[in-house]
């Protein structure tokens, strides 16, 4: 089990995605530029199944903001977005209304 300490940890921040590109190395992954407000950060995610590029900018979306950089397939990843999977697919985690850049969740 995990602690409120554990999960305080955590930074889960609102961010604008502003690009999109194919990962050059893998199919099912989207190399995303996101807008946290006070900076950008490159985050790989494994979307590109169920989202089409055009349909991902502007959307505001959940991401961990304070990862340590990993390497995913030769791209570096800033942090991570997140997203709920079922049997019908992929859902990114989103606002239910605008709010600021940066914004925490918690």
């Amino acid at each position: 089990m995990a602690s409120i300490e554990d999960f305080r940890k955590i930074e889960l921040k609102v961010a604008k995605i502003k690009e999109v590109q194919e990962h050059p190395n893998a199919d099912r992954l989207y190399v995303i530029i996101v807008d946290l407000g006070d900076k950008t950060k490159q985050i790989v995610a494994g979307i590109r199944g169920s989202y089409q590029k055009e349909e991902l900018i502007g959307k505001q979306v959940v991401v961990v903001d304070n990862l340590d950089p990993a390497v995913l397939r030769g791209v570096e990843s800033q942090g991570m977005l997140l997203a709920a999977s079922d049997e019908t697919g992929i859902v990114i985690v989103s606002p239910a209304r605008e709010v600021k850049l940066g914004s925490v969740v918690k």
